[in-house]
C-alpha cells in the first residue's frame, strides 16, 4: 500500500490514519502496532507527514552482514 501510494505520487498521509483502518478493516492497536514495527526495522520512515518507503533496512542488513563476516567467522572486510 505505501510502495503504490508513493509510486502514483500520492503517498499516505500520516493523517490519514482512520481511512486506512476503514479500509484495511482493522483496529487502531492494530494498525500502530503494525506501523510501529514498519518504522522499527526501517522498511518505513516518515517525511514531511508522509509515510514512505525506506532503505534503512537495507542498511542495517549490509552492516550486520560486515559485523558477521568480520568478527563472527573471523574473515577480513575485503574479502567480503
Amino acid at each position: 500500500m505505501v510502495e503504490d501510494r508513493q509510486a502514483a505520487g500520492n503517498a499516505i498521509r500520516t493523517d490519514e490514519w482512520k481511512t486506512i483502518l476503514e479500509e484495511l478493516q482493522i483496529g487502531r492497536a492494530s494498525f500502530y502496532a503494525m506501523r510501529n514495527k514498519l518504522l522499527g526495522a526501517g522498511l518505513i520512515s516518515i517525511k514531511n507527514k508522509e509515510y514512505r518507503l525506506s532503505g534503512q533496512f537495507s542498511k542495517d542488513l549490509i552492516d550486520m552482514a560486515r559485523w558477521w563476516w568480520t568478527a563472527v567467522l573471523n574473515q577480513s572486510e575485503e574479502s567480503l
